[in-house]
């Protein structure tokens, strides 16, 4: 019953009704996040940067271009799997935590 519970945590804490709902929004951040390492290794092989360089070059190559790619197929996948506006939603929350505003619309 254990998982249950996580589920049911989880489904509470995204607003989730379904578990149909709950599998397509791990689904995503699964495809997500593979996807992403799949871009990581092509843009550092790209940019010639391997294990051997510098931490704090990898590092800010990772900001640059794997944090905002990992944010566009977030949002990519969400539209794929017709989870969109939950996806679009969750990347507003994140970035209001991360200091960007975003305004409300005027209805």
């Amino acid at each position: 019953m254990k998982e249950n519970s996580m589920i049911n945590r989880l489904k509470e804490r995204w607003k989730v009704n379904s578990n149909w709902e709950l599998f397509k929004i791990l689904l995503v951040f699964s495809v997500t996040g593979s996807s992403s390492v799949y871009v990581k290794k092509l843009a550092f092989e790209l940019l010639g940067i391997s294990s051997d360089a510098s931490l704090y070059i990898r590092f800010l190559m990772w900001i640059l271009i794997v944090f905002p790619a990992y944010q566009v197929l977030l949002i990519f996948y969400g539209f794929i799997f017709g989870m969109f506006d939950f996806f679009l939603e969750f990347e507003k929350k994140m970035f209001s935590k991360l200091g960007f505003k975003f305004s409300k619309k005027k209805g």
